[in-house]
Formats: structure tokens, C-alpha cells, sequence
């Protein structure tokens, strides 16, 4: 379920980390953590995915300028796609959770604070299928898709999208999300197919880091300017949707929606 959240910052011309993305998710987290016993126990222990596994969120969509290691905002209102894999019956309940919170985007350096706005649930693109139906639908990054190799030295080696290996290990971790979301026998049969289609500007990367500044700061690199047409069972393409596609879902990678193109 995706949902559009708009925020509202409390000063004019906020700065913010250009690595924001570590902040946000806090941030996020934190307003997760206050909702009631019965929603952590969801999250945590049932359900779909456990210790909030199964969510991410877009970009901030917002005219900026880049400042140094800041973002000047050139308006005092944002909005972004916050997406988690729950089921229809938790969206009033998200709603309340998140509206009239407030959200700071900080670092060691600056802190930002906005005001949830609004709320407002994205209707679902693949109502009109039922679960077990295959789908085929072209999906567009709303953040940056990261897809990796494990090295020796126990970290990734980050793929760009012209790498066979980058879709290769999309399906692998599409696979093992249905696995958490499901169970192993159901990921294994599962019809899984991704093909990255190009489009008019050339793909492009960016570096993120996450605890910038500190001592588990940690560098991944991500890539847009494309779409990926995906293929599987309504129910997979739909977690895909939900979840995140890629690495780092959590800290704001790999949020997708499917193209109107």
C-alpha cells in the first residue's frame, strides 16, 4: 500500500543533508514505533514481514538547490511516497499515525523539521487483477534501484543496469522477499521475469551514503533513468510495488510505481 505524505516545513528555505535518505527513515521509524501495541505486533511478528521489513519510500519531490552537502529548499512543502506491504484492512490506521506528526530531517550538521500535512493513499494500479493472475507491468524508480554482488571483503559490489548480473540479483532478492512474505516452496515455484527497458536519457547513478559523518557510515550507489517490465502473479508484482525493489528498501531505495507510459 502506498501512501503520499506531504510535509510542511516550519521555516522558509530549509536546508537539509543531500543525504537524506538515513534521516528520513528514522524518522519514519520513529513515528512506526509510537503507533499501538497491536500495530508493532503486526509489524514485528506477523503479518507481512517482520521488524518492518517490508517498507520504503520515494525520493523527496520538492525544487531544490544544492548547497555544499545541503539541499536549499526552494519551496516549503514536500511530498514523498512512503509504500509498506499491509493489507487494506491497517490504511485508516496508518493515516492516523502519521497525520499532524512532526518529522525532523537532520544530521550532525543541520536539522530540518516539517509537519505532516496530509495523508493520502495512492490507489492500487493492480486492483482489477485477482491474486494469482500474471501480470505484466513496467515499473519506474521513484528512488534509485541499487542491486549488489557480495565480495570478499563482506560488503557489495553495486551493478549498473547494462550488468546481466543487476537483474539477476533483483530476481534473487524479489525471491527471497516472497520467501519472508510466504514461504520457501511458494518462492521457488514462483514465475519471476525482468527485463530492464530503457529509455530516452541514459541511466544514471548515485552514490548515497547513510550515517554520513559517523563510524558506520556506509556508502551504497544506486541507478534511474530506466523501467523494468516485470512479469509474475499480481500478488508478487504487487509486493514489489509495496516493498521496494533491490537492496536497502528501508533507507529509501528501490521505490517504484508503475509507468503510465
Amino acid at each position: 500500500m502506498q501512501f503520499k505524505i506531504k510535509l510542511k516545513a516550519f521555516e522558509p528555505n530549509t536546508l537539509i543533508p543531500i543525504n537524506y535518505q538515513y534521516s528520513v527513515s528514522a524518522a519514519l521509524y520513529k513515528i512506526m514505533e509510537k503507533g499501538n501495541t497491536t500495530y508493532a505486533d503486526f509489524l514485528h511478528n506477523t503479518g507481512y514481514g517482520r521488524g518492518f521489513k517490508f517498507f520504503t519510500f520515494s525520493d523527496i519531490n520538492c525544487p531544490f538547490e544544492v548547497k555544499g552537502d545541503r539541499l536549499r529548499l526552494k519551496k516549503d512543502e514536500l511530498t514523498l511516497a512512503v509504500c509498506f506491504h499491509v493489507t487494506e484492512a491497517m490504511e485508516s490506521f496508518i493515516k492516523g499515525l502519521f497525520t499532524s506528526e512532526k518529522i525532523d530531517i537532520a544530521d550532525k550538521k543541520s536539522k530540518a523539521s516539517f509537519q505532516v500535512a496530509s495523508v493520502e493513499t495512492v490507489p492500487n494500479p493492480l486492483s482489477m487483477y485477482n491474486e494469482s493472475e500474471i501480470v505484466s507491468k513496467l515499473l519506474k524508480p521513484l528512488s534509485p534501484i541499487v542491486s549488489g554482488v557480495p565480495n570478499d571483503k563482506g560488503n557489495d559490489d553495486y551493478l549498473e543496469p547494462s550488468d546481466p548480473r543487476f537483474i539477476e540479483r533483483l530476481l534473487l532478492n524479489w525471491r527471497s522477499k516472497i520467501e519472508d512474505c510466504y514461504d520457501k516452496a511458494t518462492a521457488n515455484g514462483a514465475l519471476l521475469m525482468m527485463e530492464v527497458i530503457p529509455t530516452k536519457h541514459d541511466f544514471k547513478s548515485r552514490l548515497i551514503t547513510i550515517k554520513a559523518d559517523t563510524e558506520a557510515e556506509t556508502k551504497i550507489r544506486g541507478w534511474v533513468n530506466f523501467e523494468l517490465k516485470v512479469t509474475a502473479e499480481k500478488r508478487f508484482v504487487e509486493l514489489l510495488l509495496n516493498a521496494g525493489l533491490g537492496l536497502f528498501n528501508a533507507q529509501g531505495m528501490g521505490c517504484v510505481e508503475v509507468s503510465i507510459t
